[in-house]
C-alpha cells in the first residue's frame, strides 16, 4: 500500500469524527453498550477501512478479501459504525443495535451481518482465531493478510498469550495485531486493575515484530501497518489511544467503559464532532 496522500488524511480524519457521532448516537438509542472503547478505536478502523484494507463492500465474502478479526466485541458499535459508513450497509440501520431480530447485535454474530468474519464475546479468544486463519492462509498460498484488533485488557487473559506463543514460533508474517493500549477496563485502569507492562518487551520476548503509535493519528498507523507487510514475523502494533477520544466531558475516565450518553448528551456530543475542523 502507498503511503496516505494529505487528502487520503484529511478522508479518514473526517471519516473518523462520523464513526465517532454515529457510535454516539447508536449507543444513546440502544441505551446499553460500551463507549470509551468504542470512541478510542475510531482512529483504527478509519486506518483500516480507509486506507489498509484489501475489501469490497459491495462483495463482503469476496475470496481475495483481507480478514479483520474484532476480538473484543463489546466495542462493536465502532466497526458498525465504521462499515455502514464505508458502504456496507445503510448508515440509518445503526439505529437498530442491540434491537431484538437486528443485524446489529450487542456483539457480533458472523451469520447476521456480512462482513463479519468471527463471532466474539468473551474476551482473550480473538487472536488465537486469527491465527487460526492466518496460518490456514498459510498453507493454502493465500495472499491475503489477517488483522486482530485486541483490547488492552484482554492481554490479562491467558489464552491470548497461548496464541502469542504460536504465532511467534511459526511466524505467521500474515498476521497483525492491533493493542487499542486506552490503559482502562471495566474496573478501572488496566495498570492498577493488573499491570501489563512491560508489554513491548513481552511481544519482543514471543519473536513479534512491535510497533508503538499514536492510535489517534492515521497516517502513523497507515505506515506502521505498511512496515508490518515487509517483516518475517507477525506484527503487533501498539496504538495509544484515549478512552472515549473526541468527546473532552469523558475521555479518560474508565467509567465510561459500560455506560453510554443520553439522547441529550449523544446529540451535544455528535454534533460537535460533525462541526469540527481539522487543523
Amino acid at each position: 500500500m502507498a503511503h496516505p496522500t494529505e487528502s487520503d488524511l484529511v478522508r479518514m480524519e473526517t471519516f473518523a469524527r462520523a464513526v465517532r457521532a454515529s457510535v454516539l448516537r447508536m449507543l444513546a438509542s440502544a441505551g446499553s453498550g460500551h463507549t470509551a472503547g468504542s470512541l478510542s478505536a475510531a482512529d483504527l478502523f478509519a486506518a483500516l477501512y480507509g486506507h489498509v484494507l484489501t475489501h469490497d463492500p459491495e462483495r463482503p465474502e469476496w475470496e481475495a478479501r483481507d480478514r479483520l478479526i474484532l476480538s473484543n466485541g463489546h466495542v462493536v458499535p465502532v466497526r458498525y459504525a465504521a462499515m455502514a459508513h464505508a458502504g456496507y450497509f445503510p448508515v440509518e440501520e445503526l439505529t437498530t443495535l442491540r434491537r431484538f431480530g437486528s443485524r446489529l447485535q450487542g456483539h457480533p454474530e458472523r451469520t447476521r451481518l456480512p462482513g463479519l468474519e468471527t463471532t466474539s464475546g468473551p474476551l482473550g479468544e480473538g487472536l488465537g482465531q486469527a491465527v487460526g486463519i492466518a496460518l490456514g492462509a498459510r498453507m493454502d498460498g493465500c495472499t491475503w493478510r489477517t488483522y486482530c484488533i485486541m483490547s488492552d485488557a484482554e492481554q490479562q487473559c491467558g489464552a491470548t498469550w497461548e496464541a502469542v506463543l504460536f504465532a511467534g514460533a511459526r511466524k505467521l508474517k500474515n498476521l497483525t495485531a492491533l493493542i487499542d493500549r486506552n490503559m482502562v477496563q471495566i474496573g478501572g485502569p488496566t495498570e492498577t486493575v493488573l499491570p501489563l507492562e512491560p508489554l513491548v518487551e513481552k511481544y519482543e520476548a514471543f519473536g513479534w515484530h512491535v510497533i508503538e503509535v499514536d492510535g489517534h493519528s492515521v497516517e502513523m498507523c497507515c505506515d506502521a501497518l505498511e512496515e508490518a507487510t515487509t517483516v518475517e514475523r507477525p506484527t503487533v502494533l501498539i496504538a495509544h489511544t484515549v478512552p472515549g477520544k473526541g468527546v473532552p466531558e469523558i475521555e479518560g475516565d474508565y467509567r465510561w467503559h459500560g455506560m453510554v450518553p443520553t439522547s441529550a448528551q449523544a446529540e451535544v456530543w455528535a454534533a460537535a464532532l460533525e462541526a469540527s475542523v481539522i487543523a
